[in-house]
């Protein structure tokens, strides 16, 4: 994660228009299946089971689907639509995603109505790809609301390590102030001795790597502790294994996985819905579609800087203030790094 290996503010801002070749969306009738809304048990007196129906309720949403947010309250999942009013509202965001929390009213045995989106204390998010060539996507895309540490899965091969995505990804996260963990699956697929060294640089900025593979079972559990008492995220490009992991840790979870394309050497989309998956009391973890673009959502290119931890302590010690760390003399960042 190295600045000048980025090529500065200007290379860094410059790459993160990368044109998607689009995503192939279906359907999948098991995710559906797993996140059917389950009735709603009103037990007490009539007057119980009118004061049930009609007072408002909060919730945590797992799933986003067509216009439909599957909110779990208690043991149940209601299926909810949004309150007109909400849907009036015109912000360059997602107004309902998983993680958030949110204020519900039931309308019948498990359907009710999203009134109230409580505040995010922080987001994962990104802008999406542009819409047309030439075309900059003037809105946020929020991938999961109120997150409590960010899993950020890459494969060491077969897709090969793409670490300048992985860099927009770090970015992102410490924008948020969200902890993040680099998990590098597939570790089966290189010589033991090498498996650490593409990643070294990381480890030594002080970033947690955990090595993993699904095929010998290394570290899976290992993994399943640093996701136990939080709600976390796995994200990442597609075909690296994430759902993968999933399935090693609750293999009841069947979630679909996909082959890596022969010809491009890089995952194919499998999962297609976010989804905060609950598979343990404990546990709640997001799988989410496969990203082989992450643009960065409201961060400027003279801001970047702070968000590149080993650049801190010499940001101060430049001659000139700002600075790219391009071509000013007594750029401290320039000196540490030809050290």
């Amino acid at each position: 994660m190295m600045w000048c290996a980025l090529g500065g503010a200007a290379s860094y801002h410059n790459s993160f228009i990368i044109r998607s070749k689009g995503q192939r969306v279906a359907k999948s009738a098991a995710l559906a299946e797993r996140t059917r809304p389950a009735k709603l048990n009103f037990k007490g007196s009539e007057d119980g089971r009118k004061r049930s129906l009609t007072e408002q309720q909060e919730g945590l949403v797992i799933r986003t689907h067509g216009g439909h947010y599957y909110v779990q309250a208690g043991e149940a999942i209601v299926d909810c639509t949004l309150r007109g009013r909400l849907k009036k509202e015109r912000i360059a965001s997602d107004l309902v995603v998983i993680g958030d929390r949110v204020l519900w009213r039931p309308t019948d045995p498990g359907l009710g109505v999203i009134e109230e989106v409580l505040p995010r204390k922080a987001v994962l998010s990104r802008r999406p790809p542009p819409p047309r060539p030439g075309k900059v996507a003037e809105r946020e895309q929020v991938i999961i609301a109120n997150p409590d540490q960010v899993i950020i899965v890459f494969s060491l091969r077969s897709p090969p390590l793409n670490t300048f995505l992985l860099d927009r990804y770090l970015v992102a996260c410490e924008a948020e102030e969200l902890p993040a963990i680099i998990v590098a699956n597939k570790v089966d697929l290189l010589p033991a001795e090498e498996k650490t060294q593409p990643l070294r640089l990381y480890e030594e900025i002080g970033y947690r790597v955990l090595y993993t593979s699904v095929a010998s079972g290394e570290n899976i559990e290992a993994l399943r502790s640093l996701l136990r008492g939080k709600i976390s995220v796995l994200t990442g490009p597609s075909g690296v294994g994430k759902s993968s992991l999933l399935n090693a840790l609750w293999p009841h979870l069947e979630l679909p996985v996909g082959e890596i394309s022969t010809y491009h050497d890089r995952g194919k989309h499998t999962t297609v819905v976010s989804m905060l998956l609950n598979p343990e009391p404990d546990i709640y973890v997001a799988d989410t579609p496969g990203m082989r673009t992450f643009l960065l959502w409201d961060i400027d290119p003279e801001q970047l800087e702070a968000f590149f931890p080993e650049m801190r302590p010499y940001l101060s010690k430049c001659h000139y203030l700002p600075c790219t760390h391009m071509h000013e003399p007594g750029c401290a960042v320039k000196a540490a790094v030809e050290e």
